[in-house]
């Protein structure tokens, strides 16, 4: 009898509930026209508008990068190229740090510099006689077969290294995220640096390290967005301690985590942006 009493208690209790459910529901829709049509509008440019009233959506914006910019040759205090600040890609050079990323794109970089050119010689590729040594049987020692087995001095190495290709791959995408991941990591680090021009007057080994001095950039990449190093500048750093030149089509993921400072020119920021940009190719502004 209590259990018919509870399921009965439970069933009306589960009924009501159900009823105040759809009364709500009914009363929360928008009132309908003569047409069937509710009366939200929706403007262009914003969101559901409910009687006429505006309701914009937060656009996004995103913050541009500005970074002052240095000059290799020496300039007047009163310059009007002194104060540059150039604004870069913030899509680029503030890209939130993967660690996996650059962790894929150095292992992976590394993998294709190995040479594979390793190589041992099996049982069948030492020179010798294939004679038995000994009989199978009677010496009261361990068989043994001819004098190539691995067992032996001077025999074949059992499961030794051969030729063969190290290099592994990764998708296109990922190496460019690992590009500006790196670009992004370095500009926080405050080793990241902007200059109009990479040529430099003179081939002098002794002038060229001073002036790194006085800017304090050891151990330095200096990349540039033209097809080769302006020679005077490479011909006065080949000698530098920790000091090397490259274009911008030849850098790597692995050099920009590598090297403590990167001073760039005008030209291989806009290459990157146009390589690693979101959207179409932009240049680069100089304020």
């Amino acid at each position: 009898m209590l259990s018919h009493l509870r399921y009965a208690l439970q069933s009306s209790a589960r009924r009501a509930l159900s009823t105040a459910a759809v009364s709500a529901e009914v009363t929360a829709k928008p009132h309908l026209s003569s047409h069937g049509t509710s009366s939200l509008t929706q403007a262009p440019g914003f969101g559901i508008l409910a009687n006429g009233a505006k309701a914009t959506t937060a656009s996004t914006f995103v913050k541009p990068v500005y970074l002052s910019m240095s000059s290799l040759l020496p300039q007047a205090e009163d310059s009007p190229d002194a104060d540059n600040v150039i604004e870069l890609d913030p899509f680029i050079f503030d890209h939130p740090i993967r660690r996996d990323i650059l962790h894929l794109c150095v292992v992976q970089h590394l993998d294709c510099l190995r040479q594979g050119t390793a190589s041992t010689k099996t049982r069948g590729e030492v020179r010798g006689s294939g004679r038995k040594i000994r009989p199978q049987k009677g010496s009261g020692k361990a068989r043994l077969g001819d004098g190539q087995s691995p067992m032996l001095r001077g025999g074949g190495v059992a499961f030794g290294p051969k030729p063969r290709d190290f290099s592994t791959k990764l998708p296109r995408k990922v190496i460019q995220m690992g590009m500006r991941v790196a670009l992004s990591a370095k500009l926080q680090e405050r080793g990241f640096g902007v200059v109009q021009s990479l040529e430099w007057q003179g081939s002098k080994t002794k002038e060229l390290a001073q002036r790194l001095d006085e800017l304090g950039w050891k151990k330095t990449l200096f990349v540039t967005g033209h097809e080769k190093v302006p020679d005077l500048l490479k011909r006065a750093s080949n000698n530098l301690y920790k000091i090397e030149t490259t274009t911008v089509q030849e850098l790597s993921v692995y050099d920009i985590i590598k090297w403590p400072r990167l001073v760039v020119d005008v030209n291989a920021v806009e290459w990157l942006e146009n390589a690693l940009a979101r959207q179409g190719p932009a240049s680069p502004r100089i304020l």
